[in-house]
């Protein structure tokens, strides 16, 4: 089944923020932002914006009534600076006026002047310097420091893996206006309703009941809306909160870009030692995260980071330390992965490192490692369930590698300045909020008297066909056409208490609780349906519903859905159900750094070739070919569409999307013309996706597994297959990682002594 929002989103009739009707007299913000990044402000002056006609208001910090905080793990992020900045695009303050332009032409109007200091934007610098958000944390397992004596070969790296912007086709964006009793409603664009609500309550003074929010879709979210949209839609509650009229704030592709985090760049340290035959016996490695000016996210993709430090591959003695460094960056944020793709980089570049001392290829080490049943991680979990090795030996006979391999070797041979290269990457992702707390939902469920119905989830839709899902698992267990089947906009009235949308378990968890809240209805259904059939609850006959008829131990009646459903309503049968799931053994102990936090693991393997243009630095990834674990699909189109999705955006994030800053802490790459990201021309030429057969997964919803972020992982191995290219040219070439592999960093490297 395709996604229910394809339709609309081909026919231009998909309705966002932007596109919404607004109510008369709806006035326009505009942020002025900070065009330092780090600074006391001397002097501002409104006066120049107040006094333009049509300006309804300046605001700043002193017309927060409550508290001038939005920060959600760590209480360290102002909703509006009020002396010192610590970043660029940190706002400062608000104009609202009766035109967007106008809005901007006032921000431009205000003076404002700073006494600017210096900028920190190294996460080894802010180390350096003690500017950390949080102690450093350590997982480990054996005797890491009795282990190196017993390695044939040891080496030791360092690898930079750089930021990355979401560039989700929607830019961030709210729009609020009043309500009742001095209440709000907000139309936001976030994966997080429940922390628009908790937040703007807190800035307000106002009870959560006062605040409601609303998320119709999102047009792309990718982790960038997880925390950061919540100071846009603040804004917005804000201004409607002291004019009580409605205000709308949509930032241009330009202001995104240049006011919001990225993805975490991270500096690592590794040292890695095995035996002769390629077996893993030590593994050390140190993260040092680049923050930003603020937590955001931070303390919690740091520790997913250590959660997945090993990757898909059992090391017997291991010690991981992970830091997390405060700069003068935008606070950096989610992204698709979630810290996990900065480790699993790490551990593939100590491999490739390693591979290239014993003379022997990657995937020689890469295969000898793999994880298997009952092999134990730092943190104490168990593998259960083990598809890595699974999904390895299927890729090689699906994609029939040998022969690859000799193709490449002949490409190599009859090309001088043209060469190719390939890499395999498994991947073994936990999927789970590691904060057991957020791993819960709830669904509420109408059947209405016509037989149509109506579910409210706290799932939001921002692509990823969530809500299809959703529709399916409806749909599966009433035995009913899907076109009977609305899913609602995600509401905190009518949903309390929502997790965000992320960490890849919506579908699971929104899913869950859908199922349940169906399975109520059903069994209530089922004791009209014995009645008006004059079928004793005693009696053994079976009740079922299949294609929307009623079934008596398989065989239909004449009664049928669209008959069923009023005879339920007029005999006052309720027709509506509320569920709440959570997911179950979840637990971690921070300070013991031992738990179970996962309710499962998804494997996979991706071989990726790419050729490169040693002449000039230019190269094209040609194929890429991959295993996946999705379970028991729930539906294989919008999976193997995540998979594609995820698979570029990691190839992106490993290539050519650079992010460059001034030693001031300025982003120079803040417009589409400087940020290069992956376009129809870059793409692979060929993506092959095959789904792993006969791997249910009985932990998961209907047997399925989670597909959204672990699939950017195999990206990477892009890194590695353009690095054998290289290598092909020049043989002598001494391995180094520092992503992304621009064709710059691919011309310097081929030609060190020419520039």
């Amino acid at each position: 089944m395709i996604s229910s929002d394809a339709y609309l989103h081909v026919r231009g009739e998909s309705q966002f923020i932007d596109d919404a009707t607004l109510p008369e007299g709806t006035l326009y913000a505009a942020v002025l932002a900070s065009p330092v990044a780090h600074g006391q402000i001397t002097q501002l002056n409104l006066a120049p914006a107040q006094e333009l006609e049509g300006v309804y208001a300046v605001l700043t910090a002193a017309h927060i009534p409550a508290q001038n905080q939005i920060g959600n793990l760590i209480l360290d992020e102002p909703l509006l600076a009020v002396d010192e900045v610590h970043y660029c695009g940190q706002p400062i303050a608000m104009v609202v006026a009766q035109q967007a332009d106008l809005a901007h032409q006032a921000v431009q109007a205000i003076a404002i002047q700073f006494a600017e200091q210096p900028a920190i934007i190294d996460a080894r610098q802010a180390y350096r310097l003690g500017q950390l958000l949080l102690p450093p944390r350590t997982f480990s397992l054996g005797h890491i420091e009795k282990a190196w004596p017993q390695c044939d070969v040891v080496v030791e790296g360092t690898v930079e893996s750089g930021g990355q912007e979401h560039i989700y086709l929607e830019t961030q964006g709210a729009f609020a206006y009043p309500t009742e009793n001095k209440g709000l409603k907000i139309i936001a664009a976030t994966q997080s309703p429940s922390l628009v609500q908790r937040i703007v309550a807190r800035v307000l003074g106002l009870p959560m009941h006062q605040i409601e929010v609303e998320v119709l879709r999102l047009g792309g979210g990718f982790g960038g809306k997880e925390e950061q949209a919540t100071i846009w839609a603040t804004l917005v509650a804000l201004a409607t909160f002291h004019l009580q009229k409605p205000v709308k704030l949509i930032l241009s592709r330009h202001e995104d870009m240049r006011m919001t985090g990225k993805r975490h760049p991270y500096s690592s340290d590794f040292k890695i030692g095995l035996t002769h035959t390629g077996q893993i016996l030590a593994y050390e490695v140190t993260f040092y995260q680049n923050a930003g000016a603020s937590a955001d996210l931070s303390p919690a993709i740091l520790e997913r980071t250590l959660f997945h430090a090993t990757n898909s591959y059992f090391i017997p003695h291991i010690k991981a330390t992970a830091i997390s460094c405060r700069t003068h960056l935008p606070p950096n944020t989610a992204f698709r992965g979630f810290g996990a793709p900065q480790a699993v980089l790490v551990i593939e570049a100590a491999i490739a490192k390693a591979a290239e001392k014993l003379g022997v290829t990657a995937a020689v080490i890469q295969q000898k490692n793999l994880l298997k049943e009952g092999d134990r991680f730092p943190y104490g979990m168990t593998v259960t369930g083990n598809q890595s090795r699974r999904c390895w030996e299927t890729a090689i006979q699906q994609y029939e590698v040998d022969k690859l391999a000799a193709q490449i070797k002949k490409f190599n041979a009859e090309h001088a300045f043209y060469k190719k290269g390939f890499a395999f990457i498994p991947i073994c992702f936990g999927i789970s909020f590691t904060s057991a707390f957020l791993n819960q939902a709830s669904a509420l469920v109408h059947v209405y008297v016509d037989g149509s119905v109506s579910i409210s989830t706290s799932a939001v839709e921002m692509g990823q066909g969530v809500n299809s899902k959703i529709r399916q698992i409806a749909s599966q267990i009433f035995s009913i056409n899907t076109n009977r089947i609305k899913l609602n906009t995600t509401n905190t009235s009518r949903i309390a208490n929502m997790s965000p949308t992320a960490a890849s378990c919506s579908a699971d968890l929104n899913g869950q609780a859908t199922k349940q809240a169906c399975l109520i209805i059903l069994a209530r259904l089922e004791k009209v349906a014995r009645k008006k059939l004059q079928l004793r609850q005693v009696d053994e006959d079976e009740i079922t519903i299949k294609n929307e008829m009623v079934c008596v131990n398989g065989k239909a009646t004449n009664l049928t859905w669209s008959k069923l459903i009023p005879l339920a309503y007029f005999n006052r049968v309720s027709l509506s159900a509320q569920s709440h799931y959570a997911t179950p053994h979840l637990y971690f102990n921070k300070t013991q750094e031992q738990g179970h936090p996962f309710a499962y693991y998804v494997f996979g393997t991706a071989i990726t070739e790419a050729t490169v243009d040693c002449l000039r630095g230019t190269y094209q990834i040609d194929t890429v070919k991959i295993v996946q674990d999705c379970g028991n699909s729930l539906n294989p189109l919008i999976d193997r569409g995540q998979v594609e999705g995820g698979i570029v955006q990691g190839i992106g994030w490993m290539t050519i999307e650079e992010l460059i800053y001034t030693e001031q802490g300025r982003l120079l790459t803040d417009r589409l013309s400087t940020y290069k990201i992956p376009d129809i021309y870059f793409a692979p030429h060929e993506i092959s996706v095959h789904f792993l057969e006969n791997a249910n997964n009985p932990e998961g919803l209907l047997h399925s597994k989670a597909v959204g972020e672990p699939p950017l992982i195999y990206g990477i191995s892009a890194y590695f297959a353009i690095w054998q290219a290289m290598k092909a040219f020049r043989p002598d070439l001494q391995f180094t990682c520092s992503a992304p592999l621009t064709p710059e960093k691919v011309l310097l490297a081929l030609y060190p002594n020419s520039y």
